[in-house]
C-alpha cells in the first residue's frame, strides 16, 4: 500500500467544462451533464471528487470549468479553496486545460504529481480503483507519461483504444510501455481489438508529474505552452485579467492528439475491470442501470406490454409503453426526446441542428 507520505505531492485535477450535449433534452449550457444527478442523487462532479478521498485532500483538488459554470461548480464543491476552481475564458479542449493546471500546481509544489480525470465518468469499483490510482503515483516520474487503460465489455465504436504489447491482461500491476493509440474504429476493427486482447479502451484518466507533462506540452505544442507563459501568478491579482487575455492563443487540442500521440514516453496500466463508464449518452446510462429480469429501466415509474429494452426518464409521470423495444425517451418541461437506443450517439446531432436554428431557448 501507498503511505500517506507516498501522496503528499499528488494532486486531483478535474475537468469540468464541457456540456455533455449528448445527455440532451437534460443537460444544457446552464447545467450541463457533470452537474446533473444522471445516477443516484450526487452529480457527476460530486462523485468524482468523492471517489478522490483519503488519496487527495480538499486543499490538493483542482478543478477547470468555464466561466458561465463558476459558480454553479463552487456551490457544488464548498470543500474545495474557491482559488483552485478556475474559470477558463474560452473552450480550448484538455491539452491547454491540462498545460494550465500543471503551471499552477508548479508554483505551489514543485514535486507535484497530477491525476487527471474528467467530471463525468461513473466508477462502480471505487476500492480497485483507487489502487490503481495509488500504483499510478508510484510509478510518475519525470520521464513517464501514465494513462490507464480500462479492460474493453465489448467492441465499442465511440471509444478510443490503447494499445499495450501482446500479451498484456488486465489486472495486471506490471506498467507497460503504450504501443500506439487508436482513434474510435468502425465495427470490425472494434471486434478484431477486443479479439486480440491487448487493446484497452482510453478513459482519458491520467498521472504525470506536472514538470513532465509541462516539458512534453512545451515540445509537442509550443504555441499553447507560449501562452500560458505570459500568465501571472496565480496568487496574484493580475492572474484573471492575464488567464483571459492569453488563454485563446493557446491551441484548441486534446492531450491525446497533441502530446501523447506523439511522446515517446508514454506509459499505462491495463486496469482490471472496476466498473468504469465514461456516461457517455443516454445508452451508457441505460447499461448502467439494467438489471437482470427488468424488460426496461428508467427513473421513473415504467408500465409495459410487449415492450423491453427501453430507457425511460420522466419525472412525475407513470411512462405507459406498449409494442416498443429499444428506445430511450427522456421527458423534461419545454423538450421531450425519443430515439433508439442504437442512435443514442446522434443526439450530439440534434443539438448541433438547435444550434443552427437559432433555438437557445433549449439550449
Amino acid at each position: 500500500m501507498t503511505s500517506p507520505r507516498d501522496l503528499s505531492h499528488f494532486h486531483g485535477v478535474i475537468l469540468a467544462g464541457g456540456r455533455g450535449t449528448r445527455f440532451w433534452p437534460r443537460s444544457r449550457r446552464a447545467l450541463p451533464k457533470q452537474l446533473l444527478s444522471v445516477v443516484g442523487d450526487r452529480s457527476l462532479l460530486r462523485l468524482t471528487t468523492e471517489r478522490l478521498k483519503g488519496l487527495v485532500p480538499p486543499e490538493r483538488l483542482w478543478v477547470l470549468t468555464s466561466e458561465a459554470l463558476f459558480k454553479k461548480v463552487l456551490g457544488e464543491l464548498p470543500d474545495v479553496p474557491r482559488r483552485q476552481v478556475i474559470a477558463e475564458p474560452a473552450p480550448r479542449n484538455t491539452g491547454p486545460a491540462i498545460g494550465l493546471a500543471a503551471r499552477l500546481l508548479l508554483q505551489r509544489d514543485p514535486d507535484a504529481v497530477m491525476g487527471v480525470f474528467p467530471s463525468d465518468h461513473f466508477i462502480n469499483g471505487e476500492t480497485e480503483f483507487r489502487k490503481v490510482l495509488q500504483r499510478a503515483v508510484r510509478a510518475a516520474n519525470e520521464k513517464r507519461l501514465i494513462v490507464l487503460g480500462i479492460p474493453p465489455r465489448g467492441p465499442e465504436t465511440a471509444y478510443g483504444y490503447i494499445r499495450f504489447p501482446s500479451g498484456v491482461k488486465a489486472g495486471t500491476a506490471d506498467l507497460f510501455p503504450v504501443v500506439q493509440f487508436e482513434e474510435k474504429p468502425p465495427a470490425a476493427k472494434a471486434r478484431r481489438f477486443v479479439q486480440e486482447g491487448n487493446y484497452f479502451w482510453n478513459a482519458g484518466m491520467f498521472v504525470w508529474r506536472a514538470g513532465a507533462i509541462t516539458a512534453a506540452i512545451a515540445q509537442f505544442m509550443p504555441r499553447t505552452a507560449e501562452a500560458l507563459s505570459r500568465l501571472a501568478p496565480l496568487a496574484s491579482r493580475g492572474f484573471t485579467a492575464s488567464l483571459r487575455r492569453h488563454y485563446g492563443d493557446c491551441e484548441n487540442q486534446s492531450i491525446d492528439y497533441g502530446v501523447l500521440e506523439h511522446a515517446k514516453n508514454v506509459h499505462g496500466f491495463a486496469c482490471p475491470d472496476f466498473g468504469w463508464n465514461d456516461m457517455g449518452s443516454w445508452e451508457a446510462v441505460y447499461q448502467l442501470l439494467r438489471e437482470k429480469g427488468r424488460r426496461s429501466v428508467g427513473r421513473t415509474a415504467v408500465h409495459e406490454i410487449d415492450s423491453h429494452g427501453n430507457y425511460v426518464e420522466a419525472p412525475g409521470k407513470l411512462a405507459a409503453l406498449v409494442g416498443v423495444k429499444d428506445l430511450i425517451v427522456v421527458d423534461t418541461p419545454d423538450a421531450l426526446l425519443v430515439c433508439s437506443r442504437q442512435q443514442a450517439q446522434r443526439v450530439s446531432d440534434l443539438v448541433k441542428e438547435l444550434e443552427a436554428g437559432k433555438r437557445d431557448d433549449l439550449l
